[in-house]
């Protein structure tokens, strides 16, 4: 069975970085996508990024977040910059438009 398993969450001040990671057991590549789920809102998604590395973001992640990936390790990356107290969610991964089981996600939260 496929998993998808995300780490690098963690409490952050407002304006720090994280880099978030999205391992795929699978072995085909996908076009991936990153996901982040607020509390009492709906899973969104926030960037996808395609096999050969084309990436889009949502308009409120554009210039601050950058998504990566390693195909060799089929990994898949979200470095988060400049972060501020509205991206606190549980940030998760999935094959974009083919979704598998989710994840647990990882916890991103941004206080002061």
């Amino acid at each position: 069975q496929v998993q998808l398993v995300e780490s690098g969450g963690g409490l952050v001040q407002p304006g720090a970085s994280l880099t978030l990671s999205c391992s795929d057991s699978g072995s085909r590549i996908w076009t991936m996508g990153w996901y982040r789920q607020a509390p009492g809102k709906e899973r969104e998604l926030v960037a996808r990024i395609t096999p050969n590395g084309i990436a889009n973001y949502e308009d409120s992640v554009t210039g601050r977040f950058t998504v990566s990936r390693d195909n060799a390790k089929n990994t898949v990356y979200l470095q988060l910059n400049s972060l501020k107290p509205e991206d606190t969610a549980v940030y998760y991964c999935n094959r974009f438009g083919y979704n598998v089981p989710w994840g647990q996600g990882t916890q991103v939260t941004v206080s002061s």
